[in-house]
């Protein structure tokens, strides 16, 4: 890839650009991204989170307790696996990122090994894709630290989509520490892996997390993140008593499912343009509260990946349920279709909303080429999206933070990862 600016010019180029606007200089938007084509309002009384409370969330709150009880496995917070330092990354962005400057990017890299694991490799490897943040969690820190959280997916070069996890990170600015936990469910007074997961989107609020999986929304509670008695075999569960997590430290056990279907059909079988939603990207609406999902379309499939809300409970973290009960299905409140291609993040500050995906040719002249930068787009319902600003090479998930008034996001290419912010107009 060709050069973006490194941080500390990107710095230097936003304080420049605020000097200039002190002068009195105007700020010209970008162009549009696909001209006379608005970011344009659904019906969404169609689109719904079915769940059924008895198998789907009571079951496996029952499995926590009962695997607990067993004293096998020790409770941790996610502080715990942040400040672990098992993992060391860098406090810097240290890849060409293609952002532009005058947003004041920032932001920090894993480690090596992180940066170039793949699932893709035979001998297999992890891929990241979503990302979230104390911001969405708490509108601030958690504990008074800054953490970030992101999600990848296992696979072999052949077989994709076999294990998920969560990362874990703090980043002060000068340090960054974090550990990689396992997600598994619970099976009576056991546990197992999470199989047949993509973990394409992750958002964290209150206590929850939620992990996205094309047709079915999983939930975790951060309350029971649970700290491994060996991290020396590859299975998954309690054996004579000792507790395993395939290699891990720690491990977040599933609470329940939400379903944008029928319960029974295979959540990976969910296509962009079905009649239910696919839930790819995620992120948080504090203003809202909303849970905020996009749906990924190939390039081949063209654009209209759909970008859908989800209103909050702020009781219980949940998806609001229609009935007023705890848990419950769940009816979307708004829903869009996006002009933009290869969709893959969608965030808002209340008012904008922001689009991780492929660049207008304008933008980058091959934009679907191997190692193309990809655009971040911004659009008001029913208005026409613009481009803030090229990004890293396959940008997933963003993430706005209210307190900041940043926008985070990541990548997944390979041995060019980053984790990024910027400064939005």
């Amino acid at each position: 890839m060709t050069s973006g600016r490194s941080p500390r010019r990107g710095r230097l180029l936003g304080t420049l650009c605020t000097a200039l606007a002190l002068a009195g200089l105007t700020f010209v938007p970008a162009p549009p991204s696909a001209a006379a084509t608005p970011f344009a309002p659904l019906p969404s009384s169609a689109f719904k989170l079915n769940i059924d409370r008895t198998p789907d969330y009571d079951a496996y709150g029952d499995d926590i307790r009962a695997v607990e009880s067993r004293g096998a496995v020790t409770r941790a917070s996610p502080l715990d696996v942040a400040t672990s330092r098992q993992h060391v990354g860098r406090a810097a962005l240290c890849h060409n990122t293609g952002l532009d400057g005058s947003l004041m990017y920032d932001g920090f890299c894993w480690d090596t090994a992180d940066d170039n694991t793949s699932a893709y490799a035979a001998g297999g490897g992890w891929h990241p894709q979503g990302l979230t943040a104390a911001h969405d969690a708490t509108g601030s820190t958690y504990q008074g630290r800054n953490l970030y959280l992101a999600s990848w997916y296992y696979g072999n070069g052949s077989t994709m989509n076999q294990f998920g996890r969560i990362t874990i990170a703090e980043s002060t600015g000068s340090s960054v520490s974090y550990g990689h936990v396992l997600l598994v469910r619970p099976v009576g007074n056991d546990f197992k892996a999470v199989t047949d997961v993509h973990a394409d989107g992750i958002a964290w609020y209150g206590n929850k997390l939620f992990v996205a999986n094309g047709g079915e929304l999983l939930v975790f509670d951060t309350r029971y993140l649970w700290r491994m008695s060996s991290t020396s075999s590859g299975e998954v569960g309690i054996r004579d008593g000792v507790s395993s997590a395939r290699y891990h430290q720690w491990a977040l056990p599933l609470q329940g499912r939400y379903h944008t279907g029928d319960r029974g059909l295979d959540p990976r079988a969910c296509s962009g343009g079905s009649g239910r939603a696919c839930l790819g990207s995620l992120s948080v609406d504090r203003t809202g509260p909303a849970l905020v999902s996009g749906e990924y379309r190939s390039h081949a499939a063209g654009a209209g990946g759909r970008v859908v809300r989800w209103p909050l409970n702020d009781a219980t973290d949940l998806p609001r349920a229609d009935n007023g009960a705890t848990v419950g299905t769940a009816t979307a409140s708004a829903a869009y279709s996006t002009p933009v291609f290869q969709m893959q993040g969608a965030a808002t500050d209340g008012t904008w909303y922001y689009m991780a995906g492929e660049c207008p040719q304008s933008w980058v002249p091959d934009p679907i080429a191997r190692g193309a930068y990809s655009c971040i787009h911004r659009a008001r319902p029913g208005g026409e999206p613009s481009v803030v600003t090229r990004s890293p090479s396959l940008t997933q998930n963003l993430s706005y933070s209210t307190a900041s008034g940043r926008l985070w996001g990541l990548n997944e290419y390979t041995g060019h990862r980053v984790v990024f912010s910027i400064d939005p107009p």
